[in-house]
């Protein structure tokens, strides 16, 4: 049965945080401070904060389409795309790294948030299963 009120889903809730951390995150690195213009900018570093940025929203917004939706063949892909999502917020860490950033401890805690969201995520993907 999908959840009416997502505030109280445990992967929603960590969707969330990761997509606050990733926000904090992407405007740290960034050289543009404008979060709706990192996709402007010619450097390397903000398209890669842009990209952690989308990623990170897309998250939660996907999390409530599967929980709304009926269908299980469409629940499941979406999981699939979130998985896919996590991987890519991963990919642009390594990314971050190697274009110089030089503050890993902000990184490292953004790799721990992933790891909390990818158990809460397995768990929530398993439901989806079960249904």
């Amino acid at each position: 049965m999908p959840y009416q009120n997502f505030g109280s889903l445990p992967v929603y809730k960590k969707a969330l945080e990761l997509r606050q951390m990733s926000r904090e995150i992407a405007s740290y690195v960034s050289f543009n401070q404008n979060l709706l213009k990192l996709y402007q900018s010619n450097s390397h570093r903000d398209h890669i904060a842009g990209s952690l940025l989308t990623d990170a929203i897309l998250i939660p917004q996907k999390i409530a389409l599967a929980e709304t939706s009926t269908c299980h063949n469409e629940r499941m892909k979406i999981a699939t795309y979130i998985n896919i999502m996590i991987r890519n917020i991963s990919s642009y860490l390594r990314g971050l790294e190697k274009d110089g950033v030089k503050e890993i401890e902000y990184l490292d805690l953004l790799r721990q948030e992933i790891k909390s969201f990818r158990k809460s995520f397995k768990i929530w993907r398993g439901s989806l299963s079960a249904e």
